[in-house]
């Protein structure tokens, strides 16, 4: 009988408490919740983690539901599914433009006869308006400027592009800048621009392609890591041997305006090729912060005409000077309700607006630009052998595209200390840096910016030039010439979307038309809005539907019942 007790040591109930007791608030901190589940989820079958909920109401039934819209975010790690889909856009316009043989299709629609109609009745009351005006009759004028306006509304709506002429036009003058070239830069050579873009084929059909590296100037010495890349050349960790004499405020200038200096590099390359050059370039930092450029070009070009080009590219930036600030924190310029604009601290005075330090400017006569942006000396074209579609090519468009789902933070993301006091201190001097006409930096150096009211902060910008985790860098990331497909991104997309409906056409598959829905984002507080994690996994669920539909209208098996694996599904798709 004795060996047969369970003593209280013993008991399982004890261990199982024994074994609760040693889970810590800590531990359970840890422990994933359902949201965490359900973007993990999202992460592994190519759905979105971070749904937009959108309201659909079906006009034909009256059914209202709500559905998850994509975020289209491309930052990898922001939402992984959408970025990647987006890179592979982005790729596919890339291939598109880069193997086209024939110059692109630029369709032209004639207008209508509605367009005509409400054109010519515009032009009436136009003519209506100047009569009223001369006359005197301000009741007339305001009923046919509401008139005018329905009629500019639906000129846009039936597709009529282009400015309209206002019924009082300011007559605002030109600013009219020298174009006489400086004389510390060499002769840019000149060819009157043809209008074709693709250059004809070699013999065989070969059209060879090429790669340019753009890269700014050299503001300083960068420390050496002592590594090598797959190249072989050394790495760098972006920050300068001697901080103390390192350029920063023409570095933070050149990266404010590296976008202006590359659309006047693409004007000189085709003045120089004599025909329209189409590009895809994308922008990307270096480890010292200063941008590059990766442009691809589908025809080729001499290295030497494009070293000539580049030595003879600049950028004048016909800015007020802003080299010495004249307010500072806390002694910043205030608003004054009664003159409606910024008065100095002490005096009371209102500063100079933007149009008047302007019209100033223009009855100077000798006057130098505020700055004048160059790309550095080492420029680096690569030929590549045939634009044919082939591994090579595929190749170097995967290169061009690899960081498209990455910020610029993460780029330039490290954890050596002198590197980020690099990083901090080129922000710091692009807080002085003006980014636009609009800029609210300009107060710091006495100027009323465009557009500026009492809810404009002195010498802060929130733009993505004056903001720590871009440095600077352009917004876009690609930059794409017009011609490079004729298309906008957009139309690729809904040519990738063309591309599945044909293949489940072709097997006799159609997707449900959609006209008679109504898409409406969701109110905030909406008690009808789902959780994210069931959105989630109800976008899991529809992205198993269409990888079934597609691989049986391509002839694939599809996979057995109860798995979601949509790692294999092809990006058409």
């Amino acid at each position: 009988m004795t060996d047969s007790v369970v003593t209280e040591q013993d008991s399982p109930v004890t261990e199982l408490v024994a074994g609760l007791s040693r889970v810590t608030a800590a531990d359970r901190r840890a422990l994933p919740i359902g949201l965490d589940v359900a973007e993990a989820a999202a992460d592994k079958y190519g759905a979105c983690r971070r749904p937009v909920p959108m309201r659909t109401f079906d006009q034909s039934t009256g059914e209202s539901r709500v559905v998850g819209s994509p975020c289209k975010s491309t930052v990898s790690s922001v939402c992984p599914s959408c970025a990647k889909r987006a890179r592979a856009l982005r790729k596919q316009q890339c291939k598109e433009g880069y193997h086209l043989d024939r110059e692109p299709v630029q369709e032209k629609k004639d207008p209508t006869e509605h367009q005509v109609g409400l054109y010519t009745a515009r032009a009436d009351l136009a003519q209506d308006y100047r009569s009223a005006k001369a006359a005197g009759d301000t009741e007339l004028m305001d009923g046919i400027r509401e008139v005018v306006a329905d009629l500019d509304r639906e000129l846009r709506e039936s597709g009529v592009r282009g400015r309209l002429v206002a019924l009082d036009p300011i007559d605002k003058p030109r600013r009219k800048r020298s174009t006489k070239r400086r004389q510390d830069t060499p002769e840019l050579p000149r060819k009157k621009v043809q209008k074709h873009t693709i250059k004809a084929a070699y013999p065989g059909g070969y059209r060879p392609g090429m790669m340019v590296t753009l890269t700014m100037d050299s503001y300083g010495r960068i420390n050496r890591t002592g590594d090598r890349d797959k190249d072989g050349k050394v790495c760098s960790d972006g920050s300068p041997v001697h901080p103390d004499s390192y350029d920063y405020t023409r570095a933070a200038r050149d990266i404010a305006f590296a976008a202006a200096c590359f659309d006047r590099w693409v004007q000189n390359l085709r003045r120089a090729v004599g025909y329209d050059v189409q590009y895809f370039a994308v922008v990307e930092p270096q480890k010292r912060g200063a941008p590059h450029f990766h442009v691809l070009i589908r025809t080729d070009i001499p290295r030497e005409l494009i070293r000539r080009v580049t030595d003879a590219t600049y950028h004048q930036v016909w800015w007020p000077h802003f080299d010495e600030p004249v307010y500072w924190d806390g002694n910043m310029p205030v608003w004054d309700p009664a003159a409606m604009t910024f008065v100095d601290p002490r005096t009371r005075r209102p500063l100079a607006g933007w149009d008047e330090v302007m019209d100033h400017l223009d009855t100077m006569d000798e006057l130098d630009p505020a700055h004048v942006v160059r790309f550095g000396p080492q420029v680096d074209p690569r030929d590549i052998k045939g634009v044919i579609p082939g591994e090579e090519s595929n190749k170097t468009i995967n290169y061009v595209t690899k960081y498209l789902t990455k910020s610029i933070s993460e780029v330039l993301e490290t954890d050596i200390e002198r590197t980020r006091a690099h990083y901090d201190r080129l922000h710091e001097e692009l807080q002085y840096v003006p980014c636009s006409p609009r800029c609210p930096v300009w107060l710091r150096y006495g100027i009323v910016p465009q557009g500026a009211s009492d809810k404009t902060v002195p010498g802060r910008c929130t733009g993505k030039a004056h903001r720590r985790d871009t440095l600077g860098l352009p917004g876009r990331r690609v930059l794409v010439s017009r011609k490079w497909t004729g298309k906008t991104l957009p139309d690729h997309k809904a040519d990738r979307a063309d591309f599945v409906r044909q293949m489940l056409a072709q097997a006799g598959m159609s997707k449900p038309q959609i006209d008679h829905l109504r898409v409406v984002p969701v109110r905030p507080g909406d008690k009808d809005c789902p959780p994210r994690e069931v959105l989630i996994f109800q976008g899991i669920a529809d992205r198993t539907t269409w990888q079934n539909e597609y691989y049986r209208a391509v002839g694939l098996l599809p996979n057995p019942p109860g798995t979601h694996d949509l790692s294999a599904i092809p990006e058409a798709a």
